[in-house]
C-alpha cells in the first residue's frame, strides 16, 4: 500500500510539474508577427519623411528641362535638357508672342533668377513656356566647342557635296539634281520621278543608274549614315501600287539598293523610308509643282549631336552672307575704274 501510495504521488508530482512549464513555441510565430509589424511600421514611418532639399531640386530641375521659367532657385545642372523649341508651336498658336517670352528663355536656361522685366520672381506666378530663340541667337549662346564642332561638319558635307556635284558635271547629269543642307545634314535631291522611274514603277532608268554612279562613291567613302526618302505628288497612284504610300517607298527602296548593290555602301548604315505625298515641297497643281514633289532624297545625315547640328543653318548663312559681301567688295573697285 505504501508503495502504491508513493507511485502515485510520484506520478502526481509528474504532472505538477507539466503544470508548471507549459508548451511556448507558439511564442516563436508571436514574436515573428511582432518583428514584422514593427518593420512594416519603420518603412512607413521613413516613407513619411520627405526630404524638402532633394525636392525642391528635382522640381527645378524638371521645369529646367521642359524649358519654363524658374521661379525659385535655378537649376544649372549641365546636361542634356528639352528645348523650349521643342515644346513649344513654331506657329505661336495657343502661346504668348511678346519681348518678355523671349527673354524667359535665359531665365529657363538657367542664366538668371529674375524674370525678363528685371523685377523679382513671384513664386506664386504660372511658369509660361519660353519662345524659341533665333538661329542666330542659339549660335551666339553656343559653347565655343559646339560651334567648333558645328563648322567642322559643315565643312565635312559641303565637301562631300563639292565632290557629288564634281562626278555630276563629269558625266553631264547635274540637271535633275538639287542640294540643300539644313540640321539633319546634307540632302541630295533626285527631282522629277520621270527622269529616274517609269510612271507607277520602281525600276530605275539609265538616267537614274548614271546618277546613282556619280552619287554611290562619295557616299561609300563619306562615313556617314545615309537615309534614302520616297515622296510621290498628291495624285493617287495606280497600279500596281495601291497607294503613294506604296509607290514611294518602293522607289526609295530602288534607289537603296542600287546604292548598295551596285554602290557598295554598306548596308547597316543606309535606310529607306517612304513618305507618300505628305511633304510636299510645293503646294501648287502645275506640272512643275507636280515634278517637284515627285522626287527621292538621300539624305546624308550629320554625325554631330542635336544640339551642335542645329547651328549648322546659321552658320552657313552667315558663311554665304560673308562671301558675297568679299565677291562685291572686289567687283566694286573694277567697276569705278571702269566708270573713271
Amino acid at each position: 500500500m505504501a508503495g502504491r501510495g508513493r507511485g502515485r504521488r510520484g506520478h502526481g508530482g509528474g504532472g505538477h510539474d507539466d503544470d508548471d512549464h507549459p508548451d511556448e513555441r507558439w511564442m516563436a510565430s508571436y514574436m515573428d508577427m511582432i518583428t514584422v509589424l514593427m518593420c512594416m511600421f519603420l518603412v512607413l514611418f521613413a516613407m513619411s519623411q520627405v526630404d524638402q532639399q532633394k525636392f525642391i531640386a528635382l522640381k527645378d530641375s524638371l521645369a529646367t528641362g521642359f524649358g519654363q521659367v524658374q521661379k525659385q532657385k535655378v537649376d544649372t545642372a549641365s546636361g542634356t535638357v528639352v528645348k523650349p523649341d521643342e515644346v513649344t508651336k513654331k506657329d505661336g498658336k495657343g502661346y504668348a508672342l511678346s519681348k518678355s517670352d523671349a527673354e524667359h528663355s535665359s531665365a529657363a536656361s538657367g542664366t538668371a533668377n529674375s524674370n525678363a522685366d528685371g523685377t523679382s520672381a513671384d513664386p506664386s506666378a504660372v511658369a509660361v513656356p519660353a519662345a524659341a530663340p533665333s538661329p542666330n541667337t542659339a549660335v551666339a549662346k553656343a559653347s565655343k566647342a559646339d560651334v567648333e564642332a558645328a563648322k567642322k561638319e559643315l565643312d565635312d558635307l559641303k565637301a562631300i557635296e563639292a565632290a557629288i556635284k564634281k562626278n555630276l558635271t563629269a558625266e553631264g547629269k547635274t540637271a535633275n539634281v538639287q542640294f540643300d543642307l539644313d540640321a539633319r545634314g546634307l540632302t541630295v535631291r533626285l527631282v522629277g520621278s520621270e527622269t529616274y522611274f517609269a510612271t507607277n514603277s520602281a525600276d530605275l532608268s539609265d538616267e537614274a543608274r548614271g546618277v546613282m554612279d556619280a552619287i554611290a562613291p562619295v557616299l561609300k567613302s563619306s562615313g556617314h549614315d545615309i537615309s534614302v526618302e520616297g515622296h510621290a505628288d498628291q495624285r493617287n497612284s495606280t497600279a500596281p501600287y495601291a497607294t503613294n504610300w506604296e509607290l514611294s517607298a518602293a522607289r526609295a527602296t530602288g534607289v537603296l539598293r542600287d546604292l548598295v548593290e551596285r554602290g557598295g555602301l554598306p548596308a547597316d548604315h543606309v535606310q529607306s523610308v517612304g513618305f507618300g505625298s505628305s511633304r510636299p515641297l510645293s503646294k501648287g497643281s502645275t506640272d512643275a509643282d507636280l515634278a517637284l514633289n515627285r522626287r527621292v532624297d538621300i539624305v546624308v545625315l550629320s554625325n554631330q549631336d542635336q544640339d551642335v547640328s542645329a547651328l549648322m543653318p546659321a552658320i552657313a548663312a552667315a558663311q554665304d552672307a560673308a562671301h558675297r559681301g568679299e565677291t562685291a567688295g572686289t567687283t566694286a573697285p573694277t567697276t569705278a575704274e571702269g566708270d573713271g
